[in-house]
């Protein structure tokens, strides 16, 4: 099949499906961004599901995603850093990214507000990251998929809303493997409203993915972040 036309049949499957997981949940589809996961996946996909309406993609490689964002034709899309984060990439990170959603330490929050400090503005825009605070899902940690342990996200939060070059955007979550993702993505919404109140901007709630976004949608997600329901099975990379 013609890459295009899958890409096409697939993105207007799963948001087909959104619509049905907005209506189950008393939600209004507009409230809710598509973020299309594309690691893994070449660039000319970026740009085909760009020319589907795409306006969010998500990306979990630092040196991957750079090197899209600096090949992509498509103009205007806002591009997500969606995986764990090293401190030492924040400056390459900076550079390509519009939203970290992956925030979960102070040091982190140091890093990159010195990236975005040395970096030069995108589109002559406002020279700010945006950021969402990781929370850790899992109640009995091993594997841990990353994030903040809940009852020190405020405080976090509390740091990225008075460090210049960075706007508090929300919360990110993602839920165990092998746990409860309802009583994972109630415990993320719970979070989510106090980290609001310190900045009524703050109304993120970054959580979902192709397994599992209708329940998300059940606890206030407002972004999604779907790649192989979109995509297909996701290409192998060493």
């Amino acid at each position: 099949m013609d890459r295009k036309l899958e890409l096409q049949s697939n993105l207007h499957d799963v948001q087909t499906e959104i619509r049905q997981a907005c209506e189950a949940a008393d939600r209004d589809y507009s409230e809710v961004t598509l973020i299309a996961v594309t690691k893994t996946w070449p660039t000319s996909d970026v740009n085909l599901l760009a020319q589907l309406g795409i306006t969010d993609v998500g990306e979990n490689r630092d040196q991957e995603a750079k090197s899209k964002h600096d090949e992509v034709l498509a103009e205007n899309l806002t591009w997500h850093a969606i995986g764990q984060l090293q401190t030492n990439k924040a400056k390459s990170v900076a550079n390509w990214a519009d939203v970290v959603h992956s925030v979960d330490r102070p040091e982190l929050v140091s890093a990159l507000a010195k990236a975005v400090e040395n970096r030069t503005p995108k589109n002559d825009c406002v020279n700010e990251l945006g950021v969402l605070i990781q929370i850790e899902l899992d109640p009995n940690p091993k594997d841990s998929r990353g994030g903040v342990l809940p009852d020190q996200a405020v405080k976090l939060a509390e740091l990225v809303s008075i460090t210049p070059g960075l706007r508090l955007k929300g919360v990110m979550g993602v839920a165990p493997l092998g746990g409860n993702d309802d009583e994972a993505f109630a415990l993320l919404q719970q979070i989510a409203i106090p980290i609001r109140q310190i900045d009524p901007g703050a109304s993120w709630i970054s959580a979902g993915m192709s397994a599992d976004f209708a329940t998300a949608l059940k606890y206030g997600a407002t972004h999604l972040r779907i790649g192989s329901s979109i995509l297909g099975k996701r290409a192998f990379k060493g």
